[in-house]
This record gives structure tokens, C-alpha cells and sequence, in this order.
């Protein structure tokens, strides 16, 4: 994603989620599968999906009398300028101090618990980015402390 798309509200990232994972949608396509989590209008979904075109996140295409909906950006490039986002503006930059605070804390859900496998999975990768090349120890003992 470039830095000239914006950042999507809640209410967009909804709609990004579905058109990830159905991939190109209509309108009642994407209001199908949102209604199973909360109540919404097909004008709501309409509008909102009207204004990410505007936006630049969202492209549409016509087909016969259909409007059918696709993500600009992927999941991974939006997920990518969100954290980047929040690494600079909460964290001052420190990327540790990201994953740090993520495995500490109440973001880790018991769907996401350490094992074994996922624990090695996080050091590889840790330990092969910088800046947490010079600090392994440091991570692998808060992977301990936490798979405890």
C-alpha cells in the first residue's frame, strides 16, 4: 500500500476483510456476509463502499447492472502501513518494543497461546530481522516467561 492511500476506519477494514476473503463482491455480497455480525442496511454498505472508491481503497467494476467491489491494497500492504502507522506513532519507532508489548500483554487471546512450534516460529523469525538480531535473548526469554 502506498503512503497516499489512507488509512481505513473500522467500519472499512470490515469491508476490506470480506473482500479479502470472497475477493471481488457486490454490494449485497459484502452486506450478506457483515449481517452475520451486526445490523446493517444495504444503503450503509452502499455508501461506505462508495466513498472507499473515493477513497482509492476499494476499486469497482461494472458488470451488467452490478457493481462488483475489490481491495486495492492487499491484506498483507494494509496490515504492513497500519502497523508501520502505529510503530511510529505508539512506539517511537522501536519495533522491540512492538512485539514486546504484543506478547505481553492482553492482545494475546488463549487462540493464540504459545506451543512449542509457534514459539520456535516467532524466534526464527525475530531473529532474523533486525533490530532484534543483536536481542534474541531478550525475546526468547519473554516467549518463555510467557509459554510458562
Amino acid at each position: 500500500m502506498t503512503a497516499a492511500l489512507p488509512k481505513p476506519t473500522d467500519g472499512e477494514l470490515a469491508i476490506l476483510r470480506v473482500l479479502w476473503d470472497k475477493g471481488p463482491s457486490t454490494v449485497r455480497e459484502v452486506l450478506d456476509v457483515m449481517t452475520e455480525a451486526r445490523d446493517l442496511g444495504y444503503t450503509t454498505v452502499l455508501k461506505m463502499l462508495q466513498i472507499m472508491t473515493e477513497k482509492g481503497l476499494v476499486a469497482r467494476e461494472e458488470q451488467g447492472r452490478s457493481h462488483v467491489y475489490e481491495a486495492v491494497a492487499s491484506m498483507e500492504q494494509t496490515q504492513g502501513h497500519l502497523v508501520s502507522d502505529l510503530l511510529e506513532k505508539a512506539f517511537a519507532g522501536s519495533a522491540l518494543q512492538l512485539v514486546m508489548r504484543a506478547l505481553q500483554d492482553r492482545f494475546i487471546r488463549e487462540a493464540d497461546a504459545f506451543t512449542p512450534g509457534n514459539r520456535t516460529e516467532v524466534l526464527t523469525l525475530a531473529a532474523s530481522h533486525s533490530p532484534f538480531v543483536s536481542m534474541p535473548g531478550k525475546l526468547a526469554q519473554a516467549l518463555a516467561d510467557l509459554a510458562g
